[in-house]
């Protein structure tokens, strides 16, 4: 079977298509036959060698995918064969509070992931999707999409009526607007793009603010708020973004930090989190119990994921690249069977 590999840390030119044999599940695992994958930002960082010095090689990267059960080992009774399954990001995180050992079972990072054209996974490790989503949809799911939820549902407990910030349009931002939509919040959306804003526009957003033509675009926000801020921003800009989060998020708002897009490192104004009162929480994805939560929502609202473009499963480099060129709205997904890249 092919297998795309990190051999180095040189970039995308590391990630090599090699041969490996097919693997054969054992006591408690299942086969899945992957038929779509999709990208995060954090798989962008892990192929160029910038997600973490203990990075171990060769490394399958990617942890999004979904598939068909093809085969099942002994003791196996959460699915059988020609069940359709998606990952899980961290695959020993089932349910309860995010713990160290959880974090060490990420896929595609920790340990090896699913960019594969089979793979060999507990059965505790995936989750069913819902029946309305194509194989390419439902492999937007484990990362971004269990991400926004955790970030408005399960910690966030947000309502009707509050007002969340979203930066940008990828993966997290995109599904965020998505689900805050269904629960009836406001959404107020940042972009440099005027195309993405409108879409975002189409999508529900009740405001949006280019951040290029607006650089104060947090004062923005304080005004459209009738100075009061939001409830919550979806914090995916990290340390060129963060101040301003803190002068657009209300007193006693939340944060909540889930990307690094403009850096990692930044001074920031910890006398303005004391002053607001503001809770700032890092939101590292979800477990699976968050993820069947999802679902059921998803299935409900029959939300469909956005999908921006579609690569065969052999140009994942080129994918990347797309991702790393940032212009994509929504989710961009690597497919097996495709023969373009449109």
């Amino acid at each position: 079977m092919k297998v795309w590999e990190v051999q180095s840390q040189e970039g995308l030119d590391a990630l090599t298509l090699v041969d490996r044999p097919e693997p054969q599940p054992k006591a408690g695992q299942i086969l899945l036959k992957i038929h779509a994958a999709s990208l995060n930002y954090r798989d962008l960082l892990t192929v160029k060698g910038a997600y973490g010095s203990k990075q171990k090689l060769p490394l399958v990267p990617f942890s999004d995918g979904a598939g068909e059960v093809v085969g099942v080992g002994e003791g196996v009774t959460r699915f059988k064969v020609g069940d359709r399954a998606a990952s899980i990001f961290m695959q020993a995180w089932i349910d309860g509070e995010f713990s160290a050992e959880k974090s060490q079972s990420a896929l595609g990072g920790a340990i090896d992931g699913i960019l594969a054209e089979y793979v060999v996974i507990d059965q505790n490790g995936v989750v069913r999707f819902p029946e309305h989503l194509s194989y390419e949809e439902a492999a937007t799911l484990p990362c971004a999409a269990v991400t926004a939820w955790n970030a408005l549902v399960t910690d966030g407990k947000l309502k009707a009526g509050d007002t969340i910030l979203i930066q940008g349009t990828g993966g997290v931002s995109i599904f965020a607007l998505q689900f805050a939509k269904a629960m009836g919040i406001k959404v107020i959306g940042t972009s440099s793009s005027d195309r993405k804003l409108e879409k975002l526009l189409q999508l529900g957003a009740s405001e949006v603010v280019n951040y290029k033509t607006v650089p104060d675009w947090d004062g923005r926000v304080w005004e459209l708020t009738d100075k009061l801020g939001v409830d919550r921003i979806i914090e995916v800009g990290g340390a060129g973004t963060f101040n301003k989060s803190l002068r657009a998020v209300r007193y006693g708002g939340h944060i909540s930090l889930i990307g690094v897009l403009s850096g990692l490192n930044a001074d920031v104004s910890t006398v303005s989190i004391l002053h607001k009162g503001i809770c700032v929480q890092g939101i590292y994805v979800g477990s699976r119990e968050m993820f069947e939560a999802m679902n059921r929502a998803i299935s409900l609202h029959n939300i469909k994921p956005i999908i921006d473009r579609v690569f065969p499963f052999e140009q994942a480099r080129e994918a990347l690249a797309y991702m790393e060129s940032g212009a994509h709205f929504g989710k961009i997904v690597l497919k097996k069977g495709v023969g373009s890249g449109e």
